[in-house]
């Protein structure tokens, strides 16, 4: 029963990871018969008192980026596989809980080593080893088209890697590209753990960044040029006020030397004057231009 109720919890979280990155749908599809994304591993050495806390959570009800591949990076001298053990309770039966990052209920900014990408260590001693590490991985084991999105540690021992693939439509890189990542990256925490660079419990977490990723204004915007974009933005009133306003934009030009982006309405339902209508004339041919400083938050959307 537990093993069925694993099974329906990854095929839910797989159908939820395919809704944020369509270009995931049909390998999470391919593997929602089975437990592949979630690796485990557990020290021979591990007593009964320790052996529940390094254990890897259970599915979260919660949404999740378009691709995920938990593990613990430990020595595991004798013990088992971390492709074997794959259970996700304690010895009590419990199902373990993942850490609740103290930054996920805030909103996400560039640069804050989650959708807003970038490197947080937070003064941790070992995060610029464990980043070094990951960068290793990626240069030495995939090409040029996966990239280190975010990467993030905690002090209690988590850490966090968001993949990004340049060279898919939603920067999502496959199931099996995250479950390498997570197994190379494992074995190669192993080394240094053993050679006592690093501690001996690591919990970590390898996803992508899906469509909640954060856009950087001027950076990203050629990338994703083709793609509708829900843009907040500053714009002078009537009355001279300034107003947050929101819309969902394609983008039409960037003038980098005037630092400015020309914008036009997406030819989405939330834009339509009514269901299955395309826009009229007027939306066709209305444009907003606003400085990259007026952009205060720029995400991809999907329909």
């Amino acid at each position: 029963m537990a093993a069925h109720a694993r099974a329906q919890a990854l095929r839910a979280l797989l159908a939820r990871c395919s809704t944020k990155c369509p270009a995931a749908a049909a390998a999470a599809a391919a593997a929602s018969t089975s437990s592949s994304c979630l690796r485990r591993g557990v020290p021979s050495s591990a007593s009964s008192t320790s052996y529940s806390r390094m254990l890897l959570p259970a599915l979260r009800a919660a949404a999740v980026p378009a691709a995920q591949a938990r593990s613990l990076a430990s020595k595991a001298q004798g013990g088992a596989d971390s492709s074997e053990a794959d259970t996700d309770e304690g010895e009590d039966g419990e199902a373990e809980e993942w850490e609740e990052d103290e930054d996920e209920q805030a909103d996400p900014e560039i640069g804050d080593g989650g959708n807003g990408g970038g490197v947080v260590l937070r003064d941790v001693k070992w995060g610029a080893r464990a980043l070094a590490a990951a960068e290793e991985v990626l240069a030495e084991h995939f090409g040029d088209d996966i990239a280190m999105f975010a990467f993030k540690v905690s002090p209690k021992g988590y850490v966090y890697v968001r993949l990004d693939k340049l060279t898919n439509r939603y920067g999502c890189p496959g199931i099996e590209e995250i479950e390498n990542f997570n197994r190379l990256y494992k074995q190669k925490l192993d080394e240094i753990i053993e050679r006592g660079e690093i501690p001996l419990d690591l919990a970590l977490e390898i996803s992508s960044p899906g469509a909640e990723r954060l856009l950087k204004v001027p950076d990203d915007l050629d990338r994703f040029k083709d793609m509708a974009m829900r843009v907040q933005y500053l714009a002078e009133g009537d009355d001279l006020a300034v107003d947050q306003m929101d819309g969902i934009f394609l983008l039409e030009s960037v003038d980098t030397q005037a630092e400015h982006c020309v914008w036009k309405l997406a030819d989405v339902n939330e834009n339509r004057a009514g269901k299955g209508r395309p826009l009229n004339k007027k939306q066709r041919d209305w444009r907003l231009q606003t400085s990259f400083e007026a952009v205060r938050k720029a995400t991809l959307y999907l329909d």
